[in-house]
């Protein structure tokens, strides 16, 4: 083939050497505009992994990269005086210059043709070639002249960077922040060579503003940094290298790219983008390097599965590498935004400041870093639990996160388990009886901290289905009040009573028969909502909005149902305000359109709920604690935000709630969630660190790698897991077993059953074991 790369980066470069040594028949040239063995920026990062993806495509291209690049496990994090450092990362940098002269010399060495000083304006400049890859970068050329194509989404970010160098040497890669009039900076810092560390700068604009960066030259800037980050360098000065740049063209933002499709068929050859101008990932991963490289590596791949079948080729690379682009670049955003965001968590202790950084984008999970440094997550796991107020003696093991003690008020929670509240629609007229007997009993001795019995009715006219729990008189109180004695008769968990009103998703037939959300076929009653709302449009009955007797008579309904979870002796209470029943449906604005007291502002909207919630609290006991459930996230464009629901959170801190349980959606069927594991998460991670409350996550958390990972880094107080504890009640002591944490106590009914889990385990562990070592030896 003959074969044009415009632009002579990483991706450009890299491909082009690997298809001439895959075939030396290939005519193959790279057009740069820039001249020869000239470049700008500082030092690239790779992870062991990639340097082994190298490895395997070139060795003798790898051979010369290993041999110059600078190595490191440590990262060190420094905030307010206190340094923290974890090792086993191991990280590789290089600088940009040579690791681009490395790769153009091999290019030459193989016959590729290097074309420098050209500045191509697009594919038609090079109508002989049979293919085309632009990897013409962030601002790519061919990208723009292609949008209709490629549909290219670029999102700006928060932040102002700037990319700068020094002679100071540091030994581990380094994270520094420090705290001005204006608000916070920070550096990121790694040494690429024998002399020289790449020392980025960075902050959100508003403080960049605020700061007067915007008007200060490039030299006057460049001292800001010095005098702000000294301790850092210690007496070294910072370098740059845009000569060409003035003022405060330095500082840019960074944007995400993120394409649709990554090939363009001109009629005549097609044009493939590659590296930054097909995607980009925030330099805080340390990702655009590797991906530029691994998609070459991918692309010559696949054209070697393929001969003579160039479409089919091009269709599974951007197959393969648009999923793994997308695992990065999730893990990025994660990221930026936790960077964006540093004053969220700068009043976290330091030692788990450091903690939530290095574990802010998911892909370094608690186990991942016990992997890497055993000894750092023992000592930090010892740290959170002196906090919960464990101190384990020498014989103990380590205490997970998960299984330290969390107290709220008068009640303490052994764990930080919950088993969360799952509608099971096995009533008959409200009452609960056997099934929820078993249901709960069993899962209180599974090993969770609470259970939370499912939504509880406080009418028969609130209830979702006919099959729905009630708590609207002396009977039901009773059957609860059975329940709850098992549970603390049986076991050491605690429990929960949520109380509810279904509002407009009320009067529908249980989901086995004929479908979730469907109306009765008969004998529907009469729904409320804020507004005249339908939920199925041309389906569901229409909710009429409450007038104020409607008000008077439903809080004095909630006020009923709380006195009775008194007696029936709950150990906890929440309120539901979320998923679009009643009390959501006053705060949502896609479903509040009222022109009275009760609609307009958020602090309106919010008005009912906090008078149900404080007529509750006021006759709930002092003593035992109130949460609530809340739609974090409408994931509808003009319905709540993750911002409204920190002011949400903070509303209901100040009428006495003790947590938030954070969850989102089902207000709307138009919603369009981004789902994901853990992807709750992040709305109880804002809001227990901006609203100051704590908070209970929820969401595709499905092992006990999900809860340490989110407890230790402060994101939440407690995890909600639903459906894995449908699948098994027991599902925190596998957990604990899974991980190898003994010291969790079994009921005596299970020992039995314990001891042989602990021997499959510990077969299944030896077997992996054997597999390794064959492994290695094959190897």
């Amino acid at each position: 083939m003959n074969i044009v790369c415009i632009g002579g980066g990483p991706a450009g470069l890299y491909f082009a050497l690997l298809m001439k040594k895959q075939d030396p028949s290939h005519r193959i040239r790279v057009v740069e505009r820039n001249k020869p063995y000239d470049t700008f920026g500082w030092g690239v990062v790779f992870s062991d992994q990639t340097l082994g993806n190298l490895q395997a495509a070139d060795p003798e291209t790898a051979g010369e990269i290993l041999g110059a690049f600078n190595h490191w496990d440590d990262i060190e994090v420094n905030i307010r005086g206190h340094r923290m450092v974890s090792g086993g990362h191991g990280f590789c940098g290089i600088g940009r210059k040579r690791l681009l002269n490395i790769l153009q010399r091999r290019c030459e060495r193989l016959g590729v043709e290097l074309v420098f000083e050209t500045d191509v304006q697009g594919d038609q400049d090079y109508p002989d070639a049979d293919l085309v890859i632009a990897s013409d970068g962030l601002n790519s050329r061919i990208r723009t002249r292609y949008a209709a194509s490629y549909q290219p989404d670029i999102d700006v970010r928060k932040c102002r960077f700037v990319w700068l160098g020094t002679h100071k040497k540091f030994e581990a890669f380094t994270f520094a922040f420090e705290e001005t009039p204006w608000g916070w900076f920070q550096a990121h810092a790694y040494q690429f060579d024998g002399d020289t560390s790449t020392f980025i700068v960075e902050t959100p604009e508003e403080v960049w503003l605020k700061a007067g960066l915007d008007k200060m030259e490039k030299e006057e800037s460049i001292a800001f940094c010095e005098k702000l980050f000294a301790k850092s360098l210690g007496g070294h000065k910072l370098m740059s290298n845009a000569a060409h740049l003035r003022g405060s063209a330095q500082w840019i933002k960074f944007p995400r790219v993120i394409c649709k499709t990554w090939v363009h068929d001109n009629g005549r050859a097609p044009v493939v983008l590659m590296g930054d101008a097909a995607h980009t990932a925030h330099f805080s991963v340390g990702s655009g390097t590797k991906l530029a490289l691994e998609d070459s590596i991918e692309l010559a791949r696949c054209i070697g599965r393929n001969p003579g079948d160039l479409k089919q080729a091009l269709a599974d690379y951007e197959a393969v590498r648009s999923i793994e682009v997308l695992k990065i670049q999730n893990a990025a955003r994660n990221s930026t935004e936790w960077f964006e965001n540093v004053d969220r968590y700068v009043n976290l202790p330091p030692e788990q400041f450091a903690y939530s950084l290095l574990t802010r984008s998911q892909r370094i999970s608690h186990e991942n870093l016990r992997l890497r440094d055993k000894g750092y997550v023992e000592d930090y796991e010892d740290w959170i639990a002196e906090r919960a107020g464990v101190h384990r003696t020498a014989v103990q093991q380590p205490i997970p996160p998960m299984f330290t003690p969390f107290r709220l008020r008068g009640v303490t929670l052994k764990n930080r388990v919950v088993v969360s509240p799952m509608a099971q629609y096995s009533c008959i007229d409200g009452m609960p009886a056997d099934y929820h007997l078993v249901h709960l009993g069993a899962r209180a001795m599974g090993g969770a901290g609470m259970v939370v019995a499912e939504m509880t009715c406080t009418s028969p006219d609130a209830r979702i289905t006919p099959g729905c729990p009630g708590l609207w008189n002396t009977q039901q109180r009773d059957g609860w009040k059975r329940i709850v004695d098992f549970v603390h008769a049986h076991s050491d968990a605690k429990i929960a009573m949520q109380l509810g009103h279904a509002g407009p998703k009320g009067s529908t037939r249980v989901p086995w028969e004929g479908g979730e959300d469907l109306p009765l076929p008969s004998g529907n009653w009469p729904l409320l909502s804020a507004s005249p709302e339908q939920y199925l449009d041309g389906v569901s009955d229409w909710a009429r909005p409450m007038t104020r007797a409607d008000m008077d008579r439903v809080k004095e309904d909630f006020v009923r149902s709380t006195r009775y979870a008194a007696e029936a002796g709950f150990d906890w209470l929440e309120l539901h305000c979320a998923h679009g029943y009643l009390l959501s449906a006053f705060i949502s604005p896609l479903t509040n359109q009222r022109t009275d007291d009760y609609g307009g502002s958020l602090e309106n909207r919010l008005r009912y709920p906090l008078e149900v919630f404080r007529a509750m609290r006021a006759v709930w006991p002092a003593d035992k604690p109130m949460s609530v459930r809340i739609s974090a996230h409408d994931w509808v464009e003009g319905g709540i935000t993750p911002d409204d629901a920190v002011a949400i959170a903070r509303m209901f801190r100040e009428a006495g709630a003790d947590l938030i349980d954070c969850s989102s959606g089902q207000v709307s069927k138009k919603q369009k969630p981004v789902y994901g594991r853990m992807y709750q998460t992040p709305f109880a991670d804002r809001i227990r660190n901006e609203a100051g409350i704590a908070t209970m996550a929820v969401g595709a958390i499905s092992e006990a790698d999900h809860v340490n990972s989110i407890i230790a880094a402060g994101r939440a107080d407690l995890c909600a897991v639903a459906r894995p504890h449908l699948a098994n009640p027991a599902w925190a002591l596998l957990e604990a077993a899974k991980i190898g944490y003994h010291d969790v106590a079994w009921p005596k009914q299970y020992l039995s059953g314990k001891q042989q889990l602990e021997r499959n385990l510990e077969r299944e562990r030896a077997m992996a074991q054997q597999q390794e070592t064959k492994n290695e030896r094959f190897n």
